[in-house]
């Protein structure tokens, strides 16, 4: 640092210091402004434009410094020089004062900070470079953080200085009339009754009411920016129209029905989405056919001598589609018109922030909207692998359409989809490679679920090759082949067929965001706040499309959300709740996780404790032949608060509901210990690991007090 950075410093650091050494706090306050009040207003009275400049300084470097007081300080402007002086003298001293602390910051601390976190702060830069006058008035007129802050923290990013000075002075402004008002009532206060004052009574609750105004102000402000240029109808055809009838979508039109208001549903391929049609459904199909083969090929172990089957894959996939039929009334257009819904198939286009256009078989037609729900789901992501384009590849949308068994599959990806398959398939009979570029497969779990289910794997005869990266397609000699590079080697993998399953990318495109200039993420979803609203507040999002989970049940959890916001938005809002969310990947041995890992926990910097129990101790486990995996559970040091479980085992995603409750509804491992579980069964593996914490929190010192006890009665 810079020798005139450290003068600086130093010399904010001893103006500080001797504030605070010297105890000049206690001339800051209430008791002190109404005990010198009549020596205040005289020598006001004697030196006015000294009393002006004094008062002026002061506060300047109260604020400047960073020091508490400012908001006596104000009051004292308004029982001194008045509302309409102390309101001028405030607001220009206490905005100069708040640029000099930006400025100090700026100087002393910016190169540092951005040297330490450049990549952080040029995203916050961007960010300050398009709306940072918007959101520095929104912080002064309803301060999340006390303004010191925001004066520090501005200081480090690229926001104008002239910028931050006059967007300070008016975003304050309101805040200031008020407190100066209440100050100029303070100053009348000659006897108890005068507490009682009308007036003062009214400046107290107007500086009560003033952040829920304010609010109100920003709100209204946000509205007029976003909706500008927009002309709003003068009346509607819909409270609401919902673009998606993915799990999202349909628990979003169910609710907007079952309360009566006029909902419109539109989907432009089938109901259901992606879960009913390509994804949970089918997949969770196709894996109780591969089980089932896997436990025949297990016979032995159960005490047959012979058994054996001829696998028809064909009618294995068509028992899959029976499935999806057999599901898809529950998702039906019957089913949703009964329940007061207007199905609409054709494609949307949203038109404006009320307009939505559909294009259906029997024509076009505009409808209006209060608000407006996207569930627009995802589709697999394919990456753009020189070659790719040129074989003839599958994805978990097309898989299903597959009525021949692939003798040898590529499968691209070590995610939950990509696990599922593979395992599926090869369980079928394909000879199944799986190439991931990580370091092992289901990469979000902590090492030792990884290890567990890439054991199996190598069991049943898949080829898993991890820290592989897939760098080209090719055709040689008829044959189709995955050029890999595997520590700094060029690796040649032959297949038949290859299935893409390396992540999902959300829909965003086509159906008229990018006119509307609705915002996305980073991670390119349609950006969402914590009530599931998009930069427009009667447009929403939801599901795989706003992330941050592609979950089924996450999708529908934040419908709720969207649905109660987008219609009873303006008496009440309710933010998303992400604190519990669990999900699990249905390979065998199969994977559930709620709340925290162990990975997850270190790179949060959350201190935990971690007990586990082996599944294979268990008596039902060991009947039914499913003697392997593991219950692992974090909890807060010394407490028995649940801060995440992992099974992996047989029925994983059923018994993790248990902890998903408990974690839900404040329930530690003493209540879950205490709880009787049914014998045999696989769920006492839960109460089993609570009692793994119990023997590892036992109270050691009582339990030598109480053997000495029982010592004593047996003379």
């Amino acid at each position: 640092m810079k020798l005139s950075k450290w003068l600086l410093l130093l010399l904010i650091a001893g103006a500080v210091a001797a504030f605070f050494a010297f105890d000049l706090q206690q001339y800051l306050t209430l008791d002190t402004l109404k005990a010198r009040q009549a020596d205040i207003e005289s020598f006001r009275s004697a030196n006015k434009v000294l009393a002006i400049a004094i008062y002026a300084l002061l506060y300047i470097a109260v604020t400047g410094l960073s020091l508490p007081g400012a908001a006596v300080l104000t009051l004292a402007g308004g029982a001194v020089f008045g509302l309409l002086w102390g309101t001028l003298i405030v607001s220009f001293a206490s905005t100069i004062g708040a640029t000099l602390a930006f400025l100090a910051a700026r100087f002393v601390f910016r190169d540092a900070v951005r040297a330490r976190f450049e990549k952080r702060l040029q995203a916050i830069d961007e960010g300050v470079a398009r709306d940072g006058a918007f959101y520095l008035f929104t912080l002064r007129l309803v301060p999340l953080f006390p303004f010191f802050v925001i004066n520090l923290a501005m200081g480090l990013t690229a926001i104008r200085t002239w910028t931050f000075y006059w967007v300070s002075q008016v975003g304050m402004l309101a805040g200031t009339v008020v407190y100066v008002n209440a100050g100029t009532q303070l100053a009348q206060i000659d006897s108890l009754s005068d507490i009682l004052s009308p007036a003062l009574l009214g400046s107290f609750v107007l500086l009560g009411l003033f952040p829920l105004l304010a609010k109100k102000i920003v709100e209204a402000a946000r509205r007029l920016k976003v909706y500008r240029g927009w002309r709003k109808p003068k009346a509607y055809d819909n409270n609401l129209i919902v673009i998606g009838a993915g799990s999202g979508g349909l628990v979003t039109a169910y609710i907007a029905a079952a309360v009566k208001a006029k909902v419109t549903l539109i989907e432009k391929h089938k109901m259901g989405g992606d879960c009913l049609n390509t994804g949970c459904v089918p997949s969770k199909a196709l894996i109780r056919s591969a089980k089932w083969l896997s436990h025949l090929k297990r016979h032995e172990e159960f005490g047959i001598k012979q058994a054996q089957a001829d696998v028809d894959f064909a009618a294995v996939m068509e028992r899959v589609q029976t499935v999806i039929k057999t599901v898809e009334p529950h998702d039906s257009i019957e089913r949703y018109s009964e329940l007061g819904v207007e199905v609409v198939t054709g494609e949307a286009k949203i038109l404006s922030p009320w307009e939505v256009k559909v294009t259906t078989a029997q024509g076009v037609k505009t409808l209006t909207t209060r608000a407006i729900v996207i569930a627009a789901g995802a589709r697999p992501f394919v990456p753009p692998i020189p070659g790719l384009d040129k074989i003839d590849y599958l994805t978990s949308d097309n898989v299903w359409n597959l009525r021949e068994l692939p003798k040898r599959l590529l499968v691209l990806g070590g995610g939950p989809i990509g696990s599922e398959l593979t395992q599926s398939f090869a369980r079928l009979g394909s000879r199944v490679t799986q190439v991931e570029m990580a370091p092992r497969i289901m990469g979000r779990e902590d090492p030792e679920v990884s290890e567990a289910v890439m054991k199996r794997f190598s069991k049943e005869g898949v080829d898993v090759r991890v820290e592989h990266t897939a760098k080209a397609f090719i055709i040689e000699n008829g044959e189709k082949i995955l050029l890999a590079e595997h520590e700094e080697q060029t690796v040649k993998i032959p297949f038949d067929q290859v299935l893409v399953a390396i992540g999902r990318a959300p829909n965003v495109t086509g159906y008229g965001i990018e006119e509307l200039g609705i915002a996305l993420s980073p991670r390119k979803t349609i950006a969402t706040d914590p009530f599931q609203r998009t930069n427009y507040p009667n447009i929403y999002a939801v599901g795989d499309v706003a992330g941050p989970y592609q979950f089924t049940h996450t999708a529908a959890h934040q419908a709720w959300y969207a649905a109660v916001n987008a219609l009873f938005g303006r008496f009440k809002k309710f933010r998303t709740d992400y604190s519990v969310i669990p999900w699990s990947t249905f390979t065998d041995p199969e994977v559930a996780r709620v709340g925290l890992n162990e990975q997850d926990a270190k790179q949060q910097g959350i201190a935990y404790e971690v007990v586990s129990y082996g599944i294979d101790d268990l008596d039902r486990a060991i009947a039914d032949g499913e003697a392997h995996g593991f219950v692992k559970i974090l909890t807060k040091p010394g407490k028995d608060k649940i801060l995440g479980v992992t099974i992996v085992g047989e029925h994983a995603g059923d018994l993790i509901a248990e902890f998903v409750l408990a974690m839900k509804h404040g329930i530690g491992l003493n209540k879950v210990l205490g709880t009787i579980h049914i014998y045999p069964t696989l769920a006492e593996a839960n109460k089993y690991a609570a009692g793994v914490w119990k023997k590892a929190h036992a109270p050691e010192g009582l339990l030598r007090w109480v053997a000495r006890y029982h010592r004593w009665r047996r003379r």
